[in-house]
């Protein structure tokens, strides 16, 4: 009897597991293949809508910068004790004149982000404790941790006693 429950036991364990590694993916499924079917100076905004749905970001400042990001994840490997491993990390990255066509196009796989360089340069913050710019901070982060000033009434009224 004890066999027979062990049998079932571990079998019901077995059909639960798989031998597949499971793929967590995130954006747009099939990048790279759908952005070769982009065209510069032909394809418009409502093309690239139709082929890649609605980008992950925009931007505006001359033209509009359109991004579309894909990235799938693996974590089924026991020899991995459940770290996530990157294997595909695409961007897409399109360029869209005032008149809605498409003015330039740039594709980044895993492989050519590695070779971006990144500016090492920082930048500085100079807000001084007097300055007008810390004075409206503060007061605006008072008036949001408390917008109707019951934690003030509370202190005074403890002060009071």
């Amino acid at each position: 009897m004890k066999k027979i429950i062990y049998i079932i036991f571990v079998f019901i364990i077995f059909s639960n597991c798989s031998f597949e590694p499971v793929v967590y993916h995130h954006g747009v499924h099939f990048l790279k293949k759908k952005q070769s079917s982009l065209i510069i100076n032909k394809t418009n905004k409502n093309d690239i809508k139709k082929i890649l749905g609605n980008p992950s970001t925009k931007s505006k400042f001359d033209n509009d910068i359109w991004i579309y990001i894909e990235r799938k994840e693996t974590a089924s490997k026991i020899k991995n004790l459940g770290r996530v491993k990157v294997f595909e990390n695409n961007v897409l990255v399109l360029e869209i004149d005032k008149y809605g066509i498409l003015k330039e196009k740039k594709f980044y796989d895993k492989n050519s982000m590695e070779n971006i360089k990144i500016s090492k340069n920082d930048t500085n913050t100079n807000f001084e404790k007097n300055s007008f710019i810390y004075n409206f901070f503060s007061s605006m982060r008072q008036k949001l941790n408390d917008p109707l000033g019951t934690r003030a009434n509370k202190r005074k009224d403890i002060n009071q006693r």
